[in-house]
């Protein structure tokens, strides 16, 4: 009666998920109990060995997999028949963890249960238990229509709306606004910053910039995330004026939880062995923000073909692209060949030279 169905029973899922506790997938007459690994302890593991009946499975990604030496391009499921904790840490959350046994295919229901971790944030690994509906004594638990939580990205994206705007002078860009959306990336808002009240009619400058609490507001050396924010604001006020979405998908779109488990390696080779690809993010509901904001003409400020590619897809004119530098540092530099040789990022390093030397 007050929200869309198809979206209560995800997100409360999501928020289960996230706490620890377990979900029951469903769909016809099939069901499965899923709980996020990294939620589970021994006490837990000692309450489900009563429902298992030896028939559990870790779910696992195909980042995770390949980590773990196999030619995977689809998640699979590994037999669990007694749910060990420290065979599910090696299998699951190690870095050096390793494949002990037949991996087999994953279900519809399956396949929910991975995206459910995804959507919640946690580390993308799920022991799931197959259940014979009705089970009496899980009947308090939650269940999520497995239909619903594949749904569900594109069902957020068609409710994204306008909550609020403010003016929000900056320094050095001091005619801004800040509009902010609700949706797009499940229970989180979004921001979209305009500069110098850009003109919609016409052609636009825009910059998608993926949230980075460590670069954008502490300055982390390791980035260049913070220059390319303020370096764009800043050009943005000087020129025409132009709009900055700012999204909410800290560690591209893995959360800050888990990006900082990746310190401390080349960012994609960590974010495999946690079992993520080498990019979760959706841009595309960035071209709904704009066109909400009555835009149809863009600029795009990016070295990202993705966000670019996805505007396009999306169908937005896109009539040039910008690049945006930062500074190359002693600690970013080995994650900006990364950007640019294993995600095609057009960043020119002879370029970031001249604008800003390396620091040494």
């Amino acid at each position: 009666m007050f929200a869309d169905p198809t979206c209560v029973n995800v997100e409360r899922a999501i928020s289960d998920v996230r706490a620890g506790r377990p979900v029951l997938v469903q769909a016809g007459g099939d069901m499965v109990l899923a709980i996020a690994v990294e939620g589970l302890d021994q006490r837990m593991a000692d309450a489900l060995a009563d429902v298992t009946d030896g028939c559990a499975r870790l779910l696992l990604t195909s980042a995770r997999l390949r980590y773990l030496g196999l030619d995977r391009t689809a998640p699979g499921s590994v037999p669990m028949p007694v749910i060990d904790l420290d065979r599910l840490g090696h299998l699951a959350l190690r870095i050096n963890g390793r494949i002990d046994a037949p991996v087999g295919p994953v279900s519809y229901l399956d396949e929910a249960a991975l995206e459910l971790a995804q959507l919640s944030l946690v580390l993308p690994a799920m022991l799931a238990i197959p259940l014979a509906p009705p089970c009496t004594a899980l009947q308090n638990l939650l269940s999520v229509p497995a239909e619903e939580v594949h749904a569900y990205r594109r069902r957020r994206i068609e409710h994204l709306r306008i909550v609020s705007r403010a003016p929000v002078p900056l320094d050095g860009a001091y005619e801004t606004e800040f509009v902010v959306f609700r949706g797009g990336e499940g229970l989180r808002d979004q921001v979209a910053i305009l500069v110098k009240a850009p003109n919609p009619a016409g052609a636009v400058d825009v910059r998608i910039h993926s949230a980075c609490l460590t670069g954008d507001l502490f300055g982390s050396l390791k980035c260049e995330c913070g220059d390319q924010l303020r370096h764009t604001v800043k050009q943005m006020a000087e020129g025409e004026g132009g709009i900055l979405l700012y999204l909410d998908q800290e560690g591209r779109g893995n959360g800050i939880g888990n990006k900082m488990q990746s310190q401390g390696y080349d960012t994609y080779d960590a974010d495999e062995a946690l079992g993520f690809e080498a990019d979760h993010r959706s841009f595309d509901f960035a071209a709904v923000m704009l066109r909400q904001l009555g835009v149809e003409t863009v600029r795009v400020l990016t070295n990202n073909p993705s966000k670019i590619a996805a505007l396009r897809e999306a169908g937005l004119a896109v009539v040039s692209e910008r690049r945006v530098l930062g500074r190359p540092t002693a600690e970013n530099v080995r994650y900006l060949a990364s950007k640019r040789d294993r995600a095609g990022h057009k960043i020119d390093f002879d370029l970031l030279a001249v604008h800003a030397p390396l620091n040494d």
